[in-house]
C-alpha cells in the first residue's frame, strides 16, 4: 500500500472496509483533485462529461501535466458535448508520451461548419445520448465521484456557483471505480483523440497552459498548508469506513439502447420503493414523470415523508427543465409531497474564492430511511434515465446517512431555499431574506424570459429529451 494511505486506513482497508468522504465545499473539491493528481505517481485515469476551456480548468489541465512529466501514466475520457471551438488543445495534450485522451460519442466531422451541422441532423438520437460520468482516480488508491464537472462554476471561481457533492473514495470502492472507468475506456464509442483529427499543432499547446496569474494564485495559495492528499483526508477527521458500499454505472452501450436490464435505474429504483419512513432527494432537474410521479404519491399514501430539493426557476442553468418540471409541482403537492427550490443567491455565510453570491443547485443524491444513501452523477429527470450513462456511490451507512440528511436540512432552510405550498389552487413560495419572511405567488426573482421559455416548454412534447 502507498504512503498515500494513512495506517489507519490501511487496516480498515485489508479488512475490506471503503472509507467515504462528502465534499460539498466547491474549493476542497478543487483542492482535492489537485492534491491527488500531485500525489499521484503511476496512472492517474479521468473521466468527465465536461471539462471547461476556463481558470480552474486549465489550471488543472496543467496538473494532469505535470504529472505526466513525472512519469504517471494519463489517461483521459471526455464526453464529446465539451464546448470547444477546436480540438487543438486535446490533441496537443495527447501527443504527450505519457498521456492518452479519447472522446466519448464523437462526431464524426470534426470541423465546424455546414457539413457538420447535416451530421448532427443526421445522427440526432445518437447524439443526443452522452457519457454523464465523473471521475478523478489516482493510482488506484483514490477516487473522487459525484456530480461536479471540471469548470469555474463547480469550484467556486464563476459570478454565479454551483452547490454540489461529491465523495471521496478510498479502499475497495476505488477498485469498483477503476473497473467502471476501465469499461468505458475499452468500448467502442471511446474513440482516441489522434484517429478524429490532424497531429497536434504545436503552435496550440498554449491552449491548456493556465489562466491568468491573478487568478491562478488565488485559487493555488490555499493548497500549501493542505500538503499532500494522504493529510487532506486525514484532516478532514470525517471519513466514515464501511463495507456496503457499491460503485454503479449504467454500462456503455446504454448510448445505443443496449442491455436495458443493466441501467442504472433498475438499480436504484428498488432502493427508492423500499423507504418506510422517509425519502429526501436532491436533483437540480427534477422532472418525475408519470411513473415517477406515481412512485412518489405512493410512498406518500403509505406514510413515507417524501421531500424533494431541486432549483428554483431563478436559480436553474436550463430553464427547459424547469419548464417541464413545472406541470408536475401542484400534483406533487396536492399528493404530500414537499417540495424545496434553491434560492439564486447565498444568504447564508459563505466565502467563495471570488466573493460570488450567485448560486446554482448541481448535486445529485439521495436518502432512504437513516440507512441507504447515493451521490452520483444521476439526476431525477428522463435524460440521466434514458439517454445519458450515469454513475454514483450508493452506501449503507447510518452515520454517512446521518450527515447526508444534515446536509440536506441545510439547504432547505428559509435562508437557502423557498418552501413551496398550495392554497386554493395557487403556488406559494416561503423564504427568507435577512431575517425576513418573503412569499410570492409568482415564480420569485425569475426575469420574464425565463418565465416565457418556461412556460412555452410545459405545452411542448419534449420531456423525454430534458
Amino acid at each position: 500500500m502507498d504512503v498515500l494511505i494513512a495506517r489507519p486506513a490501511d487496516d480498515n482497508i485489508k479488512a475490506g472496509r471503503s472509507g467515504l468522504l462528502l465534499i460539498s465545499d466547491n474549493y476542497d473539491a478543487f483542492a482535492a483533485r489537485v492534491l491527488a493528481a500531485r500525489s499521484a505517481v503511476r496512472t492517474l485515469d479521468l473521466m468527465y462529461y465536461l471539462w471547461h476551456d476556463d481558470h480552474t480548468g486549465r489550471l488543472l489541465l496543467q496538473e494532469v501535466l505535470r504529472a505526466a512529466q513525472r512519469g504517471v501514466q494519463v489517461r483521459m475520457l471526455l464526453d464529446d458535448v465539451n464546448p470547444r471551438k477546436s480540438d487543438s488543445a486535446y490533441l496537443a495534450m495527447s501527443s504527450h508520451p505519457n498521456i492518452e485522451l479519447k472522446l466519448f460519442n464523437p462526431s464524426g466531422i470534426r470541423a465546424r461548419g455546414i457539413v457538420r451541422s447535416v451530421e448532427v441532423l443526421l445522427r440526432l438520437f445518437a447524439l443526443t445520448r452522452r457519457m454523464h460520468n465523473k471521475a478523478w482516480i489516482a493510482d488506484d488508491n483514490i477516487a473522487i465521484v459525484g456530480g461536479r464537472n471540471i469548470g469555474d462554476a463547480y469550484f467556486d471561481a464563476a459570478e454565479t456557483n454551483f452547490r454540489d457533492l461529491d465523495v471521496l473514495l478510498l479502499g475497495p470502492a476505488v477498485q469498483q471505480t477503476a473497473k467502471i472507468f476501465e469499461t468505458f475506456w475499452a468500448c467502442r464509442e471511446a474513440k482516441p483523440i489522434g484517429a478524429l483529427g490532424s497531429a497536434a499543432d504545436i503552435a496550440h499547446a498554449h491552449l491548456f497552459e493556465g489562466s491568468d496569474a491573478v487568478t491562478g494564485s488565488k485559487l493555488l495559495n490555499g493548497l500549501e498548508d493542505r500538503g499532500s492528499i494522504a493529510e487532506f483526508v486525514a484532516a478532514s477527521d470525517d471519513v466514515h469506513w464501511m463495507e456496503r458500499v457499491r460503485v454503479i454505472s449504467d454500462p456503455p452501450e446504454k448510448v445505443r439502447g443496449w442491455r436495458r436490464r443493466s441501467w442504472l435505474m433498475k438499480e436504484l429504483l428498488p432502493i427508492v420503493r423500499s423507504a418506510r419512513s422517509r425519502l429526501e432527494i436532491v436533483s437540480p432537474y427534477f422532472i418525475p414523470g408519470k411513473k415517477g410521479y406515481a412512485i412518489l404519491s405512493d410512498l406518500v399514501g403509505n406514510g413515507v415523508g417524501v421531500a424533494v430539493l431541486t432549483n428554483s426557476l431563478a436559480a436553474t442553468d436550463v430553464a427547459a427543465a424547469h419548464g417541464a418540471y413545472a406541470k408536475y409541482r401542484k400534483r406533487l403537492l396536492r399528493n404530500g409531497v414537499k417540495l424545496f427550490e434553491l434560492q439564486p443567491f447565498r444568504r447564508q455565510p459563505a466565502i467563495s474564492v471570488f466573493g460570488s453570491r450567485g448560486a446554482s443547485l448541481h448535486t445529485k443524491a439521495f436518502s432512504v430511511d437513516d440507512k441507504t444513501g447515493f451521490v452520483g452523477s444521476f439526476n431525477f429527470d428522463p435524460r440521466s434515465v434514458s439517454l445519458n450513462a450515469e454513475m454514483g456511490v450508493l452506501f449503507d451507512d447510518e452515520k454517512l446517512v446521518a450527515e447526508l440528511r444534515q446536509r440536506f436540512q441545510s439547504e432547505i432552510s428559509p435562508e437557502a431555499s423557498y418552501r413551496l405550498e398550495l392554497k386554493d389552487n395557487v403556488l406559494h413560495w416561503h423564504g427568507c431574506d435577512e431575517g425576513r419572511l418573503q412569499i410570492y405567488t409568482h415564480e420569485p426573482e425569475a426575469g420574464i424570459f425565463r418565465r416565457l421559455l418556461a412556460a412555452l416548454v410545459r405545452h411542448l412534447p419534449i420531456e423525454s429529451q430534458l
